[in-house]
């Protein structure tokens, strides 16, 4: 019985350590990371890809959206997780201090968009500025300039049957309907922004679904 005990007790001691270095080689294919930690009771359940808590914190960190959608779902197998980085770049846009947090199968992130960041990522000649948020929803407002011509129009960002879009706020605007996150594995719920003195933070909810 001691003897067992004891195996169990080694584990908890050695088995975490190796995931951890694991997960953080994983990692440092898309950024710096600062800290890994991985909590599990018993250790043992780390060798079927289950964990209790997991933390990590990141310097910096690039992904496709593809990219960003497997990493989330990855998280299934882990009951709690606290993610943070820096800077975390999506594509062509940065965002600042981003944070995620799991619990279950909730997932509640947000990050921060500097002005000169959504410049930027935008083609040249568009600007684009939130101007409103709520009921899941997220209003932009934007200029486009074109053959010497100014353009300005509008556009909503709204979850939509676990997908992000992004529509027209013109007539027939359903038909020019943008797709900018589309995964069988993670349900987008909600939607919003709040304003900053240099640009705005971006909120989202999301459930991580099986497939």
């Amino acid at each position: 019985m001691g003897a067992v005990v004891a195996l169990a007790a080694l584990q908890q001691v050695v088995v975490p350590p190796i995931a951890e270095h694991r997960l953080s080689d994983r990692l440092e294919h898309i950024g710096r990371v600062e800290r890994v930690e991985i909590a599990a009771v018993p250790a043992l359940k780390l060798a079927f890809g289950h964990a209790d808590r997991v933390t990590v914190r990141m310097r910096s960190s690039t992904t496709a959206p593809a990219g960003l959608a497997n990493l989330l779902a990855d998280a299934r197998a882990t009951a709690g997780l606290e993610a943070s980085a820096a800077t975390a770049r999506v594509g062509p846009l940065t965002f600042r201090d981003a944070s995620l947090r799991k619990r279950g199968s909730e997932l509640d992130g947000q990050a921060s968009v500097r002005s000169e960041d959504l410049r930027a990522a935008l083609p040249p000649g568009l600007t684009v500025a939130p101007v409103a948020s709520g009921g899941g929803q997220l209003v932009f407002a934007g200029t486009a300039t074109f053959l010497g011509r100014t353009v300005s129009a509008r556009a909503v960002a709204l979850a939509r049957d676990g997908r992000l879009l992004v529509v027209p706020d013109v007539p027939f605007g359903e038909l020019l309907t943008l797709t900018v996150f589309s995964d069988p594995r993670v349900y987008v719920q909600d939607i919003g922004a709040r304003p900053q003195p240099d640009g705005f933070t971006l909120s989202a909810r999301a459930r991580l679904r099986e497939g």
